[in-house]
């Protein structure tokens, strides 16, 4: 009985002490399918327990995390590696990318059989209708409306050069959602799109890929990009990995995407399928009823993932309270110096998102909590900064006059005087802060963080409303129950006459 004892004790200890292989995975079904193989891959290994960092936001933080040590590998394809992650201007072979890798302390492996590239897509009823069947054809058609991902809008070897490789005549494209293209170009918002080839939608929607007749893109064979000194630490693991080679051919990665987009499996369902028999000709996709919207709203994941939204929604706002309300004290104590905070906190409020996420991982090593709260505590501050500055300077002169004729130090009457007075303004910048960090929060699953954002981001993936909601909704319950909080904490440390 003792020695049970002693095991259950020690138990969380032990799972914390066993040796974890970090995956990575972009925001797409088919990144999300090879994650999962992957990891499910390393956990029948036995030598490490997988952790699938699932819906890595786009390559630029996907490839950062990789860099950082934050993952130890994800699934790449050879044309981005080659052309926007090393620069190239040319293709390049396994090999070759091999040993541009190398100094960054990386390399690539494990070809996974199929080759997954871009195509721009119409549907066919109107590519016939317009005699488009190559991408040359689009230069005669100057009306049309392209609708592009928002990485293919930016990337290297995306639309910019595309669209000068091909000399298209159109102004700048809508950019939208890869998850969401599909739905824009058969509803007639958009007339062309880009694709992945290897798309489940393209035969559902009844699209024509128009064909690359100046040969723009490169391959794309799907690969593993890794951390050099992963075979060192898990050579089991890397062994199973690469027996994954030459494994997945073009029509069964179709398939297992289809089953996922278009029958409603999950992502780890699919992927426990394929290596449960990875021979298996692909066939007809069987329909999965998908789960109802209040069974995925209140999925087995809703504790941890609320547990998670509040951890980053609360100790960003600690830190935003500890730092905003002195530098809201300052600001107010000096005109020179309010000019450079308040400008200082509303240039933060600017920087996009993403771009401060891809830059904190870069500069603190690493993804998930820690830089997803740093981000939510810049994003905070304004609120408190501006609401503590303008709350005490809005104080009456009579009575800040009052407090100095009773012979009170400075530091007093802030304390006793000053702070009080203001108490409703800088309660409202928190609660104003606390709300807005609820919704905010919601990217810190860009970064392998969690919260709520994680269900917005699957969703996001296959097109799923249902999920999408899933992730919504509990973030807007979130957000009017901290409101209501503070608005019941405020009726109770305000005195009513200052309220």
């Amino acid at each position: 009985m003792m020695l049970r004892l002693i095991t259950l004790l020690l138990l969380p200890a032990l799972c914390l002490a066993e040796p974890v292989l970090n995956v990575g995975s972009k925001r797409f079904t088919e990144s999300y399918i090879l994650g999962e193989i992957i990891a499910q891959t390393v956990n029948a290994a036995g030598e490490a327990r997988a952790v699938h960092k699932q819906g890595l936001g786009n390559t630029g933080i996907v490839f950062a995390a990789l860099r950082s040590g934050a993952i130890d590998v994800y699934p790449e394809y050879t044309g981005t590696i080659a052309f926007e992650l090393l620069g190239r201007k040319t293709p390049a072979g396994l090999e070759e990318i091999g040993r541009e890798l190398a100094p960054l302390g990386l390399g690539v492996a494990v070809p996974l059989g199929f080759d997954n590239t871009y195509a721009l897509a119409m549907r066919e009823e109107r590519a016939a209708a317009l005699g488009i069947s190559s991408i040359s054809d689009l230069s005669r058609h100057a009306d049309l409306r392209p609708g592009i991902s928002q990485e293919f809008l930016n990337r290297k070897d995306g639309w910019p050069a595309l669209q000068q490789a091909y000399r298209l005549p159109f102004p700048a494209p809508r950019g939208l959602d890869h998850g969401l293209a599909y739905e824009a170009l058969t509803s007639g918002q958009v007339d062309v799109i880009d694709i992945y080839t290897t798309d489940a939608k393209i035969g559902k929607y009844h699209l024509r890929a128009l064909a690359d007749d100046r040969g723009f893109f490169p391959a794309y064979n799907a690969v593993l990009i890794y951390r050099l000194d992963l075979p060192q630490r898990f050579p089991g693991s890397w062994a199973a990995l690469q027996q994954l080679q030459g494994r997945i051919s073009t029509q069964r990665m179709i398939a297992l995407n289809a089953e996922v987009e278009l029958s409603g499996m999950s992502f780890a369902a699919a992927a426990g399928q394929f290596l449960a028999a990875p021979e298996t000709a692909p066939g007809r996709a069987a329909r999965h009823d998908r789960a109802s919207f209040a069974a995925m709203l209140f999925g087995a994941d809703l504790g941890r993932l609320t547990l998670q939204h509040l951890l980053l929604v609360f100790a960003s706002l600690a830190l935003s309270v500890a730092a905003g309300i002195p530098f809201g004290i300052w600001a107010s104590r000096s005109s020179r110096a309010a000019y450079w905070i308040l400008a200082s906190v509303g240039v933060l409020q600017t920087i996009p998102s993403l771009a401060l996420l891809a830059f904190l991982i870069t500069l603190m090593g690493t993804i998930g909590t820690a830089p997803a709260i740093i981000a939510l505590f810049l994003y905070a501050l304004l609120p408190i900064v501006r609401n503590t500055h303008s709350g005490l300077v809005d104080i009456a002169m009579p009575l800040r006059e009052s407090a100095q004729a009773l012979g009170l130090p400075a530091a007093a009457r802030l304390r006793l005087i000053e702070l009080p007075l203001a108490a409703r303004s800088i309660l409202a910048g928190i609660k104003t802060s606390a709300v807005i960090n609820v919704g905010t929060a919601t990217i810190a699953a860009f970064i392998g963080a969690g919260g709520y954002g994680e269900r917005i981001v699957a969703g996001l993936a296959v097109n799923d409303n249902a999920m999408l909601l899933a992730g919504a909704v509990p973030a807007a319950a979130l957000a009017l129950l901290i409101q209501w909080a503070f608005d019941a904490l405020e009726r109770r440390v305000i005195p009513e006459g200052l309220r």
